[in-house]
């Protein structure tokens, strides 16, 4: 725990230090997200081990006090873009820092804590979506991804040869219709809608951004949630590219296996993203918390770097392609072939 907490609480505290100082720590913070993270995750000391063993209960208290400050960081971050008097060159780079932030540790934290048992945890985890104005992202990944990952059944598994760009415009569309109706289909009409409270809250977001720093606070909460948002299509672009499901009959598909997912074995990274690169063993025990994550490198397909570093390469698709589709055929294959 003493690695998740320090790596995660640094970016945290480099990013409260841009926003009241500036100047060089603007800078610190955004290269810590970025060359730093990709230096440390050459060192193979900083690796995490394969079978981690016994789930740690201090997780969830980490998981829970990150999603507490993800709220005076987002906000703090749309008044110091929006309204402060810092540099334009300091706002730019706050901007940057803080999207990283947003996507790739909330919500890879937001995504932990949605999966969690106690009803307060699921509730802070939609907030955190809804903040950022996706809130619906927390019913399609539980109703929908989780039940149709790897099939054609899920808009957020991406087919082979499928660009980025194309994915993304279809994912989103997907993901909002596709969990509305499952949630909707779950309820039967009673009780209150989820997509009611997620709208609500996105609302609250946005009158909070524009309470801070009027009208350029608002457009600043767009955009950190745009950008927030494509690191999150990001990583299910990347996390599942090209691999499926076989049928066992027309209507039903094989179980969710190891082979179903994209992993990465990287230390630094996989702890600023508490261990969401684990992505196999975290869709074959969805409740399973972070710290115990398994990895097994001989049936669980491996990323050839880092999930930051390729979630760059999926931005070109030409290249991305080059490097992924010959490595997702063979995962096509049977077992023996490979």
């Amino acid at each position: 725990m003493v690695r998740f907490a320090a790596v995660t609480w640094g970016m945290v505290a480099l990013l409260a230090l841009a926003m009241g100082l500036g100047g060089l720590w603007a800078a610190l913070a955004l290269l810590y997200i970025t060359v730093f993270t990709w230096f440390m995750d050459k060192l193979a000391a900083m690796a995490a081990p394969d079978h981690p063993g016994a789930e740690f209960p201090a997780g969830d208290g980490l998981a829970i006090s990150l999603g507490l400050v993800h709220f005076p960081l987002l906000f703090g971050g749309v008044w110091t873009i929006g309204a402060g008097a810092l540099p334009a060159l300091d706002k730019l780079l706050i901007f940057f820092a803080l999207s990283l932030f947003l996507g790739q540790v909330s919500n890879s934290n937001a995504h932990e804590l949605i999966h969690r048992a106690p009803r307060a945890m699921r509730r802070l985890g939609m907030a955190v979506y809804a903040s950022v104005l996706y809130g619906h992202h927390a019913s399609a990944h539980v109703r929908v991804h989780h039940v149709h990952a790897a099939t054609d059944r899920d808009p957020n598994s991406a087919r082979i040869g499928e660009h980025f760009y194309a994915f993304a415009a279809r994912a989103w569309r997907g993901e909002l219709v596709e969990g509305f109706r499952a949630e909707s289909r779950l309820r039967r009409g009673k009780g209150l809608h989820p997509y009611v409270g997620y709208g609500l809250a996105s609302l609250l977001a946005l009158a909070a951004a524009w309470a801070l720093a009027g009208l350029a606070g608002v457009a600043v909460l767009l955009a950190l949630s745009a950008y927030a948002q494509m690191q999150l299509l990001l990583s299910d672009y990347v996390q599942h590219y090209g691999l499926r499901r076989g049928l066992i009959d027309p209507d039903r598909w094989e179980p969710v296996g190891p082979q179903h997912s994209w992993n990465s074995p990287h230390g630094f990274s996989s702890a600023l993203m508490l261990n969401a690169p684990r992505h196999s063993d975290h869709h074959a025990h969805p409740s399973r918390p972070y710290p115990g994550l398994d990895l097994d490198r001989a049936v669980m397909p491996m990323l050839p770097h880092s999930l930051p570093v390729m979630a760059v390469l999926a931005l070109v698709p030409p290249l991305w392609r080059r490097v992924m589709d010959k490595r997702a055929a063979r995962w096509a294959q049977p077992a023996e072939l490979r």
